[in-house]
This record gives C-alpha cells, structure tokens and sequence, in this order.
C-alpha cells in the first residue's frame, strides 16, 4: 500500500514537470514557425512545421493531446501541424484535437468548438498526380489536385477518421469512428464508413 501511494506520488510530479516542460517547447516551436496563438495546453510536443510564406493562425484554448498519455486511445503518434508554401491552416476557439495530422498544401480551416478525435487525418491534397506518367516523374508533387477543407462550427470528427480535399464538415455534424470522408456533409448529421455514408439526422 505504501509502495503503491508512492509510485503515485511519483508519477503525479513526473506528470507536472512533464506538462509544464511540453509547454514550454511547444510555444518555443510556435513561435519559431512564426504562428499565431494564444491561450493552449498540450500533452507532449506536436511536430509543427510552417514554410516560408505559409501561415498558421491557432484561436484561444486550444488544446491537443500528443501521443498515448493525454488520450489513451492507442495511437501514440504525435499531433502535425504541417503548412506549405502559400498554404494557410486556421484553428478556432476552443478547439480540440488528438494525435491529429493536419496536412496544409492549400487551406485548411477548423472553426470554433470542434474535436478532432485520436489519430484523424485531414488532407487537401493528393500528395502525388493521378497520372500514372506524371508520378514517374519530378514533377508528381506539383501536379497534384489540391482542394481547401473547411470542419464547420462543433462538429465533431471519430477517432482515426480520414478528412480528403475538398471535403466541407457542416455545423453540429458528427464524423463516425474510422470513417474517410470524400465529400462534403451538410449541417447537423451524423455520417460513417468507408466511403462515409449519411446515417441520420440530428
């Protein structure tokens, strides 16, 4: 009994330290990548990466959980803020995510009051051409279709779920658990699957 008081004891001011030292680095990567922020908490240090020219601007009270301690949910990866050239990532208010990629090549834009489940991925873009031809070739990357994705006011999107390009998530709208969603839901239903299908209202 005693053992077990101390072992929490322990843990509890790893944890402190823990948190406060996440903090810490990731304001200092935030601002080495010149983002626009405010208040947040985090559990563990996201990779973030803005290039020259793109920008990333993140609302009050954000807060992300990295890796398996802040969301115990069995995705241990990291959250990823990746932002292109010219590409613009916007965050809301009071928005939430977890061990999220969020893959900016054009524009990708979160409103307020949204959660993004554990292990989500959002694109705009296809990473490589359609054309068969064009992949052989150095110039795969620039020949790829890129669309801006928009998650609208408190949806709410299922763990390990795949948002593509193009791709608008309508007010109040819920994303199931491990559903890829390839085009755009309107406001207040709930889809899943793979290909996400309408389910019902809400």
């Amino acid at each position: 009994m005693k053992f077990n008081l101390l072992y929490k004891a322990t843990l509890y001011l790893l944890n402190f330290i823990y948190t406060f030292l996440s903090k810490q680095i990731t304001k200092y990567h935030f601002l080495g990548n010149n983002i626009k922020f405010s208040s947040f908490k985090t559990t563990g240090v996201p990779y973030v990466m803005v290039a020259n020219k793109g920008e990333c601007i993140i609302g009050k009270n954000f807060s992300m959980h990295n890796g398996i301690k802040g969301n115990p949910i069995g995705s241990y990866r990291r959250c990823t803020l990746f932002v292109d050239r010219k590409a613009k990532l916007v965050i809301g208010e009071n928005v939430g995510i977890s061990q999220t990629a969020l893959i900016c090549h054009k524009s990708i834009t979160i409103h307020d009051y949204v959660k993004i489940g554990g292990g989500v991925s959002i694109y705009d873009t296809d990473f490589h051409s359609l054309n068969p031809d064009i992949r052989k070739s150095k110039q795969d990357i620039k020949c790829c279709n890129e669309m801006p994705v928009i998650i609208k006011e408190n949806a709410f999107i299922g763990a390990h779920s795949i948002i593509l390009k193009g791709v608008t998530i309508g007010k109040n709208s819920i994303i199931g658990a491990g559903s890829v969603v390839t085009k755009s839901i309107p406001d207040n239903q709930i889809w899943a699957g793979n290909p996400a299908k309408f389910i019902r209202n809400i």
